[in-house]
């Protein structure tokens, strides 16, 4: 089954469900899947890597592991 076809057959699925707390899953699992950014290599991030990616960067930040806006000029320098 190509794309559009797959599009077609989830969204008769989804138009048919009744019960909320299904959709309030499918609703979820689109929004932790669904693409929301890019990485600086171009690499497609979906909000579940976007959020691990966030949580990291807070570690680094909370244990000092950063360069300052200085640091970072002086380093530019050298590129």
């Amino acid at each position: 089954m190509d794309i559009q076809a797959t599009k077609l057959n989830v969204m008769q699925k989804i138009m048919s469900v009744s019960k909320t707390s299904l959709l309030e899953k499918i609703d979820q699992l689109l929004e932790n899947e669904m693409v929301v950014g890019y990485t600086v290599n171009g690499d497609p991030l979906t909000r579940k890597d976007y959020d691990l990616r966030l949580k990291k960067a807070e570690k680094q930040i909370q244990s000092g592991d950063y360069l300052t806006q200085e640091e970072l000029e002086k380093e530019s320098e050298n590129w």
